[in-house]
């Protein structure tokens, strides 16, 4: 695991250093806090961190703050090391968001029993996250997180004036599946589904379970011509290889609903998924296994919807 030291004096953040290697850690570290703020804001920043009290620039209390006003995850576990050995500055690290505190100079044996506590915290807050956003079943976004995901999408829509392409993924006969070869199969199929998804998807594309057997696709940047050409991706990407389940090869196919939310355009997460939905009511209507794209994002009347099909 990695650990961020941060001590502005240069003897001791080499021996800090030199013994958490020993330990088998992975060490990043900092000369003040300010060095150490703008590491910790970063996505890869280390989620140890012994940090040193009085410091030039921001001290630790400062920097312990800074770090839970982000109120982010994954957590962030704070180790505060002092020579302040007074109970009132103990209760001042740990009101400032510190986890633990220990005092200069300090034993090795107590350090690393220490770290090892910080570890074992970490990395139940990471099973914990994984747990609250994703799906147990086919591991993408589970529903709460896609919708964020989404709310953030639009709001940087707005700030930055550019598009996003939205998609609404049904299994098509979903239920017959269930109903002919047993859940077990259905689950088979909807894991295998959401890798096919993910697998035509950009890194920077967000995928998650919007429940059942219905996926949710955000593409940020995508204009209307950029979300159909994703949306086809993805239905061929199922439609052109057969399953293996224990009773054969089994076709799985889905339709989609597709809308898009133009440049600036202010709207509301309801009312895309509203737009999505009735594009998506209508690609069954077609006929299934086909792409309808909504003509606008603000929820519009079936009269408003694009008749387009993308003929397999």
């Amino acid at each position: 695991m990695r650990v961020l030291v941060v001590e502005d004096d240069a003897v001791s953040r080499y021996a800090l250093e030199s013994a958490l290697v020993d330990w088998g850690y992975v060490v990043q570290t900092a000369r003040d806090g300010n060095e150490a703020w703008q590491i910790l804001q970063r996505e890869d920043a280390p989620r140890l961190v012994l940090l040193d009290w009085v410091m030039p620039g921001m001290d630790g209390l400062q920097v312990c703050q800074q770090i839970r006003a982000l109120g982010n995850q994954p957590y962030t576990y704070i180790l505060m090391l002092t020579a302040r050995a007074h109970k009132q500055y103990l209760v001042a690290a740990m009101e400032a968001g510190a986890d633990d505190y220990l005092i200069k100079p300090f034993d090795e044996h107590e350090l690393q029993a220490r770290l090892r506590a910080g570890r074992r915290l970490v990395e139940l807050q990471e099973e914990l996250r994984i747990q609250a956003t994703y799906d147990a079943l086919t591991g993408v976004w589970n529903r709460r997180r896609i919708i964020e995901v989404l709310e953030m999408e639009l709001a940087r829509a707005v700030r930055e004036h550019r598009s996003v392409g939205i998609l609404l993924a049904d299994f098509d006969h979903f239920k017959q599946v269930n109903d002919t070869h047993g859940h077990l199969v259905g689950d088979r199929l909807l894991k295998e589904a959401a890798q096919r998804i993910r697998a035509s998807l950009r890194s920077y594309n967000a995928l998650g379970r919007y429940g059942g057997e219905e996926f949710l696709v955000v593409l940020p940047g995508c204009d209307a011509r950029d979300t159909l050409s994703v949306a086809e991706r993805v239905r061929s990407a199922l439609a052109e290889t057969p399953v293996q389940i224990p009773e054969g090869a089994m076709s799985i196919t889905v339709s989609l609903g597709a809308t898009v939310v133009g440049p600036g355009q202010p709207t509301g997460v309801d009312r895309v998924l509203q737009a999505a939905d009735r594009a998506l009511y209508q690609a069954k209507e077609n006929g299934r296994n086909c792409v309808v794209l909504a003509t606008h994002s603000e929820c519009p009347p079936p009269s408003q919807i694009s008749n387009l099909k993308l003929e397999i």
